[in-house]
């Protein structure tokens, strides 16, 4: 009985002629009646974009040329419009066809059917397998010498492979049979409607794509990390209520890792740039305390405390607003200063970006502490960061700021020329080359833009703290950068990762580093946590790479 549910090709073309056959009546008829409209309408409406842009054209053969072809538009749009009713009426004849016969006469007998037959192979693999089993054992059994035997299981594990690539090879005709089913529906209203959609019906066709075409093994490559990061996250929210008495997740805990982690954006969105340009940054920290300190300085309460090469800085005379500018500028400017630096060694000399940026971070961290004596220049003038970051009824609008750097970057990468060059330079800088690209442009581009994003996230990070800036602040911050980037999908070999993936890594680091500290865990072995998630990233991200070659 189950086999006689089993379709051959023919007898599923025989279930899906007559559909075919009176939607295509149908769609001959609409065809006719676009052929003196619609037709002639998008004909004339491409003719019309390419004569606005051919520039072998005069302004006078471009206007005598749009005039003629306003003219056909003009007529066919006339056309268009009096079978415009006539037409709706056909497509909505042939879409209620299609409502009532297709799932129940066609989709639904070829489904079963290719349930049926995965049943049959798998069935037929497993006596496959136990005969050849058995003719192994038999063969075994009569060898007596050493190396005969291990021929023999070396054919043997060659057959088995083999029968395995037969199962699989009929497992993915049994879906493509079932796919081609399923599309087929909307090969018909994409003929009928000219490409027009309804939201449900879109995402119906982008699950069965996605059914279609996943593999578990490249899911838990791609999302792995996420999944064991969430369980994590998962067991700290039950064990945090029964260790501190208090529930993680709340508005007010949510919102203070939001907040911890909006200047950390900034630092993540930089070092993400050169990342992709199959590089890196060590000298984030060190930057961050170099901002950290000038900020503080600048927008210090008082006269400053201490001095810099011994001299003492006082900028009380001038306006709040004028200093927190300064101080924005100031930051920004150094940070660039030496990320163009870095990002000039790298680009001119092929030095590797380990090399440039170590050197960077060596220089500012010396400079910084010779100058400074190492140490910290207390607060900032306290009226400030209400006044910059303010919170409104308790919410901290540092976020805003994250959330503004976000989209800048996002449309930088995805919109403009650098960003697409930034892609095509991480994926292969030799190829990029030829292709007319500017390497070292690119390259030192992408150094200056993290260069202003270390600025703005030392500055942010001084206005949230209120000062206390030091030359030692931020020491380690550049693993936090690099490791939500990574683990965000951003990939070391260069030309792969999303804006969307290094938010998500920053979030997860921030929330993860916030959760432990909640629960008490000592910094040093949260050091460990952030440790195995990082070498646990690179393996994913080496074994998609592995995989990928």
């Amino acid at each position: 009985m189950a086999n006689s549910k089993i379709l051959t090709a023919e007898q599923e073309m025989k279930l899906r002629q007559p559909i075919d056959e009176y939607v295509g009546g149908i769609q001959k008829k609409i065809d006719s009646l676009r052929a003196e409209g619609t037709d002639i309408v998008l004909s004339v409406q491409n003719h019309m974009d390419g004569v606005k842009r051919d520039r072998s054209l005069t302004r006078q053969e471009k206007e005598e040329a749009l005039a003629k072809d306003g003219e056909l538009l003009t007529k066919a749009k006339a056309v268009e419009a009096r079978n415009k009713d006539e037409i709706g009426k056909l497509i909505a004849d042939a879409e209620a066809y299609i409502k009532a016969h297709y799932d129940k006469e066609y989709y639904q007998p070829v489904e079963e059917s290719c349930r049926l037959e995965k049943i049959r192979a798998k069935e037929n693999y497993k006596k496959k397998l136990e005969e050849l089993q058995r003719e192994h054992q038999g063969i075994v059994a009569k060898l007596s010498d050493h190396q005969e035997i291990k021929d023999e299981n070396y054919v043997y594990k060659n057959r088995v492979f083999d029968a395995k690539m037969e199962r699989d090879k009929e497992f993915q005709q049994i879906k493509d049979r079932r796919h081609s089913a399923y599309t087929h529906k909307y090969h018909l209203l994409d003929m009928l409607r000219m490409s027009k959609f309804s939201f449900l019906e879109t995402r119906a066709q982008k699950w069965e794509n996605y059914k279609y075409t996943f593999n578990r093994r490249a899911f838990f490559l791609q999302n792995g990390l996420y999944i064991a990061i969430i369980l994590v996250f998962i067991a700290l929210c039950i064990i945090t209520p029964m260790v501190k008495g208090a529930p993680l997740l709340t508005y007010n805990n949510v919102l203070n890792i939001l907040q911890q982690a909006s200047p950390r954006m900034f630092l993540a969105l930089g070092v993400a740039a050169l990342i992709l340009l199959a590089g890196t940054d060590l000298s984030i920290g060190r930057m961050v305390g170099m901002g950290m300190t000038t900020a503080t300085i600048i927008m210090h309460q008082g006269v400053n405390t201490g001095g810099v090469f011994g001299h003492i800085f006082d900028f009380t005379s001038l306006p709040i607003p004028v200093r927190v500018v300064l101080a924005l500028v100031m930051c920004v400017i150094l940070c660039t200063v030496f990320t163009t630096i870095a990002g000039f060694f790298t680009a001119k000399f092929k030095m590797h970006p380990f090399i440039s940026t170590m050197a960077n971070m060596l220089v500012i961290f010396g400079l910084v502490t010779y100058a400074t004596k190492g140490v910290s220049f207390g607060s900032i003038e306290p009226t400030i960061p209400n006044m910059v970051i303010p919170k409104i009824n308790g919410f901290p609008t540092i976020i805003l700021w994250a959330v503004a750097a976000v989209a800048i970057v996002w449309f930088i990468w995805n919109k403009t020329t650098f960003g697409k060059n930034l892609y095509a330079v991480g994926g292969n800088a030799e190829a990029a080359a030829v292709s007319g690209i500017s390497v070292f442009k690119v390259t030192v581009g992408a150094f200056i833009l993290a260069g202003i994003l270390y600025g703005f996230g030392s500055w942010l990070e001084c206005l949230r703290m209120f000062g206390s800036g030091s030359a030692a602040y931020g020491q380690g911050w550049e693993m936090d950068a690099i490791a939500a980037c990574v683990v965000g999908g951003v990939s070391f070999t260069g030309g792969i990762g999303k804006i969307s993936g290094v938010v998500v890594g920053v979030f997860i680091f921030t929330a993860l580093t916030y959760s432990l500290t909640i629960l008490g865990i000592d910094t040093n072995l949260q050091f460990v946590f952030s440790g195995i998630i990082i070498l646990i990233a690179v393996t994913l991200d080496c074994l998609k790479y592995v995989q990928k070659k």
